[in-house]
């Protein structure tokens, strides 16, 4: 079974999806991936083994949902990215967390120097 909760409109798909579904779409925004290196990606953000029973169900879902695209490297490699519907999911639940967090100009500067250090 998969760890997304149902949908009801494509504004909310990212806030019913569960941390580990964003943790993925966040993941793709940098680029289209592989399984295998998704997993990696994962598994140094947890500090544990991800499995692929857990991996894999929740990129089925996220393709189902419309936010992953799933193609075919070879005969044995999917790839996956980020179709513009998971783009919007990913910048939905970037805005909400800045309109909680940032609640003052010192906060704001906090943000600022975050994503000027991040690139």
């Amino acid at each position: 079974m998969s760890e997304a909760q149902s949908v009801t409109g494509q504004k909310s798909i990212a806030r019913d999806l569960t941390a580990f579904q964003n943790n993925i779409l966040v993941i793709l925004a940098k680029e289209p991936m592989y399984g295998l290196a998704i997993k990696r990606e994962l598994e140094e953000y947890y500090g544990t083994e991800v499995n692929h029973g857990r991996l894999y169900p929740n990129l089925d879902e996220l393709v189902d949902l419309g936010l992953v695209k799933k193609s075919e490297l070879d005969k044995r490699t999917n790839q996956y990215s980020l179709t513009d519907d998971g783009y919007d999911a990913v910048l939905d639940q970037v805005s909400w967390t800045f309109s909680k967090v940032v609640t003052d100009d010192d906060r704001a500067d906090e943000i600022r120097d975050l994503v000027d250090d991040s690139y």
